[in-house]
């Protein structure tokens, strides 16, 4: 029972001594003004941004943030307008990935038709990733101009504008807090992905 009870302290300790270390300014910025009602932790991204493919494709850091994550804590992503010939389109497509729930099927291959292959030309290639990926065609013509699909892309447009987004990759923890991605730990990408997901865990829990 002891050395039970010393482990715990000393999981404690290191968690208090990695959290003491995050100060606002550094690793994170608090806004000036906190955004009420926005998800937990809210990623913004493109799939027009390159260093959304490196953040999300390569080095996993969603990935790594989501498990680093306490039980029953919701992580979003929001797709911005803002980049790229196709930005609104795949924004509203996005939300048809929310919609139907099948983000992490979507992610991947939109991210290799736009990174690599450049093949994204029309609103109809992008619907052909989607198919691709095992959405039924009905279902991605019905989603597209749904009530909830259209609801969706409001609430990507309003976050990314009450937040103040100024680019991507981002990432917001309970509308009050910004990761400072240059504030991080870049003496390697793991001391990176893992710091980033522990400033994430850390500012989830404060109030």
């Amino acid at each position: 029972m002891k050395k039970i009870w010393l482990a715990l302290v000393g999981v404690m300790m290191a968690f208090g001594a990695s959290a003491a270390q995050f100060t606002d300014g550094s690793q994170y910025v608090t806004l000036d003004k906190p955004v009420t009602g926005e998800p937990q932790v809210l990623e913004f991204f493109s799939f027009y941004c390159p260093h959304c493919f490196q953040f999300e494709q390569v080095y996993h850091v969603s990935e790594n943030v989501r498990k680093a994550l306490p039980p029953g804590t919701k992580m979003t992503k929001y797709h911005v307008e803002f980049l790229g010939q196709f930005g609104k389109e795949l924004t509203q497509a996005w939300a048809v990935a929310i919609a139907l729930g099948v983000e992490d099927k979507i992610s991947p291959p939109m991210f290799d038709a736009i990174q690599k292959k450049q093949s994204i030309q029309s609103a109809a290639d992008i619907r052909d990733v989607f198919i691709q990926a095992g959405v039924k065609p009905a279902e991605y013509d019905a989603a597209w101009n749904s009530f909830v699909v259209k609801s969706l892309v409001a609430q990507q447009q309003k976050a990314a504008q009450d937040l103040g987004l100024r680019g991507v990759p981002a990432m917001f923890v309970n509308g009050k807090y910004m990761i400072k991605n240059d504030g991080l730990d870049t003496s390697s990408m793991d001391a990176y992905v893992k710091q980033f997901a522990e400033v994430v865990r850390f500012l989830v829990q404060q109030k």
